[in-house]
Formats: C-alpha cells, structure tokens, sequence
C-alpha cells in the first residue's frame, strides 16, 4: 500500500464551484500535456483500463494505480471520442482497491499496483466533473472523504511513522486534502487538521522561509503542485483554509530560491540536493523540470533532444496533465524577472547563494547552504549536524549535500557528487574552491564521491584524476590525495549503480594513525 496522500495528485483539479470542462492552456503548457498524453496512450492497456507499470519497478506484467489516476485528468482535459467515459471506468476501478477498514493502518490507501495482493484508490475533480457520471462523482467524493481520514492515522514517530511538517511534500499534500475535504463535505474536524497541519508546516517554514525537503528537483515539484492547488481552487472563497492564504507568497519564495541555483546553460539546478533521483536533470525526469518547461518551453528545461521515454525516472512524464492544467495560474504568481533567470539568454551570471534550511527531528541544527554558480561550473554544498546519515529521510543515495557540476567538451554535463558517510559535515565554498571537514571524524573516515563517465570521444578509464574530462582538480587538506578509484556499472564493477546512473567511486582516506580532523580541500579549473 501507499500512502492516502500519494494519491491525492488528482485533486489539482478539485474546484470549491463548478468551472469549465476544460481548462485553456498556454502554448507551452499544452506541448507538455501533448507530450505527456502521447506518451501514456502508447502504455495504455484499454482491456485493463490501467497504465502498464513504466519504468519503476520495471515489473513484467504489471499496471500502476497512481499514474493511472493521473490518467483520468488528461482524459477529461482532452475529451475526445470516449475519453471521458475511460476516465470514469479508471476511477471506479480504482475506488474499488481502496481499503476501507477503518482499524487497518492503511485505512484509506490504495494498491501501488491492481495486481497487488490487497486493496488500492484516488482522488477527483469537479471541474470535469459534468463530463463523469453522478455515481462516479460520487465515489470520487467518498473516496476523497476516506483517504482524507486516512491520513489522520500517520503521526511522526509513532509506529515508525516519518510523517513530519519537514517532510515538506506530503505533508503538504495532507493538509490541502484536509482543507479541500473539509470544506466540499461540510466537516470541521477536517477543516480543523487542514488549518492544524498549515500552522506546524509554518512555524517550521518561517524559520528560514526555505521549505525543508530543500532544492530537491522531483519533491519540490510536488511541493508547488499542492500550493498551486490551495492558490488556485481556496484562495477566493469566504473563511480561506490557512494554507490558501499563504500559498501564493510561498510559492513565489520557493521559485526565488531556485532560480538562484538555477544554471540555465546546463539546464540543471546546482547542489546541494536534500533529496534526488539522479546527478544531471537532462538524462533523469524531475517534476521541477516539468514546471519549468509548461512556463517557459521546453528548450528551457533540457538541453539535449533526447526523448523523455529514454530518461531515467521517465515515469513522471505521467503527471503532466496535472501539471499542465495547473500551470498558467501558477505561473502569474512569479514575477518575470525569476522567470527570466531560466532562460539562457538572461544568465544573471556568477553569483553565490547563501541560505539556510532545517528539517527536525533528524537536524539538529540548521543546516547553511552556500551555492556558487558560474556559466560552465556550479559547486552547491550544506553544513549539517544530524542525528543519522543520509539527510531528513535516511537515504544516502538521494542526499547530496555537496555537488559539483560543469559543462564538459560536448556540451553535456559532468559531476561530481559526495556520498553520505558522516552525520556531521562542514562545508566551504568559494569560486572554483570546496573544502569539507567532518568535526567528528577520525582516522577512519572516508571522503567518497560519485563522478561522471566522460562522455563518448574522452577517454573511457579514469584511474586518475587527470583523466577526467572537461576539470582539472588539485587536491589538499588532511587526507592522502591520491584516491582510491573503482568503477559502478551497469555491467559490473565493484558497486551498483545509483538511480541508474554509472559513475567511478572515487574515495580518498586518511593518512594510518592520522590524529587530524578529517578535512579535503579542491581547487578546481575548467579545462
């Protein structure tokens, strides 16, 4: 089972009052809901009435339940022949896997997949909602109702439960439910949670007015989907839910802060990433990416033509009709100069960022971020002191707190990224300079790096660091700098792949019986 709110993605388009059938789209926003719809109509199963299970898991056989009631909005959006009434068939069958046993832990979840062995459902939509027959609206409503109650059951720390107001995307996507659900049905308990759930995400958001799963390029595109639901559909109306209320002005914060970070040459944004599914946005599907191109084109989102299905993650391609219809309303809440920053021709040039972020219970600090970015090189990293390894959700392979990007002999991206070994990390940046120490580290600590493959033409081995294509680095600090070098492929190595991605481990260690605090200085030069 997943969790009630994953399945919530459909009620972007969950209006207080009846509206159109269909919603107008720019120019940009209809190329990726074109794109996304094209896309899901070759994975289609019409005798299941599912999507077939794209990309992850790559299980044989299989259809997915989320990106299927994604599905039913791009349907009702594009109403052609008998799209509609398959938009009805997929939420019934849906509904219908929903678990319904209010002692169950689970209790308004849905399958992942309707071959599960147990239950499944979704979320829907009165904008469409003439274009669905009143059953069907009405099971969309009480499935909505029940998934809403659902989410009352997850409580951080108890039963294991993550579920905290830093765990910024589904803590969001709970409470617009809440303030969404409440209202439609008349309950003020939920009405109640929607607002509870708002005030703790922002007596956490105002302590450094950053979101706290920060710069992560899927998460804080969900993050803006649930805003940009509570700005479009609960903004006007009388008594707004309190989340409505501030909905707009975060979302304008939250695209400040990533256009700083944004480098519109390599069509990337630059580290640190709390959470991540890859090391280069043109060759993994991040929502982020998404938004950016319904804005602004899709030029401006990818630098190479490569298409989305070849991506890694490409399944999220699944939730561009959401997107889409969501995204010209969104886009008049950003003022022109931010978006300008994702263009190329509007390179604001070399700059440094500086911010912090906080996720309890796993900080127990702030973390301080410094980014500097540059035409052909980015180098992002965070300070932190945390109580596990791999950042707010324990995963060392999503958390990168220090990054290093830059544009390589063939125009494609190179990086080099730091894999989590420590709870506690000191970060320094400056132009063309990182040095990192480990205040707590001793002689058996370990600085281990992620890099790129060259890209085709450059030289295939890299046992030195001299062999890397397109970056010179010098090595300092308190550690041996000559590294320990090992290869992690698809066809072998001595580690697996990472989010897909092959890269070379590059590890350096310490010196035997060394009694220095653990520190490695570069100094980087572009070749």
């Amino acid at each position: 089972m997943l969790p009630n709110f994953n399945w919530l993605l459909g009620l972007g388009l969950l209006g207080v009052a009846s509206t159109a059938h269909t919603v107008q789209l720019s120019k940009h926003a209809q190329d990726l809901f074109d794109e996304s719809m094209f896309f899901q109509d070759m994975i289609y199963d019409s005798n299941a009435h599912y999507l077939r299970f794209f990309y992850y898991p790559l299980a044989a056989g299989v259809h997915e339940t989320r990106s299927s009631v994604w599905r039913t909005v791009g349907l009702l959006q594009r109403n052609h022949g008998d799209d509609a009434a398959e938009a009805a068939k997929i939420l019934e069958l849906v509904i219908a896997d929903q678990e319904k046993d209010t002692s169950k832990q689970w209790y308004g979840d849905y399958t992942v997949y309707p071959e599960q062995p147990t239950v499944g459902g979704p979320a829907y939509d009165p904008s469409y909602r003439d274009l669905l027959p009143s059953h069907v609206q009405d099971l969309i409503l009480g499935s909505i109702y029940n998934s809403t109650v659902g989410d009352t059951y997850r409580v951080g720390g108890v039963d294991d439960d993550n579920l905290y107001p830093a765990y910024t995307n589904p803590w969001l996507m709970r409470t617009v439910a809440s303030a969404w659900t409440g209202l439609k049905m008349n309950d003020s308990n939920m009405t109640y949670w929607g607002d509870k759930w708002a005030e703790e995400f922002l007596d956490l958001y105002n302590v450094n007015n950053t979101i706290s799963e920060y710069n992560s390029p899927t998460y804080v595109g969900v993050s803006l989907y649930a805003l940009a639901i509570a700005a479009k559909y609960m903004t006007n109306i009388t008594n707004a839910p309190v989340i409505a209320q501030h909905s707009e002005q975060i979302i304008r914060d939250i695209w400040e802060v990533e256009s700083l970070l944004w480098n519109p040459m390599m069509r990337n944004f630059a580290g640190p990433w709390d959470r991540t599914y890859g090391y280069d946005m043109n060759n993994y599907l991040a929502i982020i990416s998404l938004w950016i191109w319904s804005f602004i084109g899709k030029d401006h989102a990818y630098n190479n033509p490569n298409p989305i299905g070849t991506m890694t993650h490409a399944d999220d391609l699944e939730i561009g009709p959401l997107v889409a219809v969501l995204a010209d309303s969104q886009k008049k809440l950003i003022p022109e100069s931010v978006l300008n920053r994702f263009r190329t021709s509007h390179f604001v040039g070399e700059h440094t960022y500086h911010g912090q972020t906080y996720a309890p219970p796993v900080d127990y600090e702030p973390r301080n971020v410094t980014t500097w970015v540059s035409a052909n090189l980015t180098i992002g990293t965070e300070s932190f002191n945390q109580t596990a390894l791999g950042g707010s959700r324990e995963d060392t392979n999503a958390f990168n707190p220090a990054v290093v990007q830059w544009l390589r002999s063939d125009g494609s991206v190179g990086y080099l990224t730091w894999y989590s070994t420590e709870k506690a990390m000191q970060a320094e940046v400056a132009p063309y300079a990182l040095n990192l120490t480990y205040p707590e580290g001793n002689e058996t600590s370990v600085f281990t790096f992620a890099l790129s493959s060259n890209p085709l033409g450059a030289k295939r081995d890299i046992y030195t660091l001299d062999a890397i294509d397109g970056l010179k680095i010098e090595v300092g600090g308190t550690v041996n700098p000559e590294p320990v070098v090992s290869f992690c492929g698809i066809l072998g190595g001595t580690c697996p792949i990472i989010h897909d991605f092959e890269f070379w481990n590059i590890t350096f260690v310490m010196p035997a019986n060394s009694s220095e605090i653990p520190s490695i200085h570069f100094n980087f030069s572009l070749e």
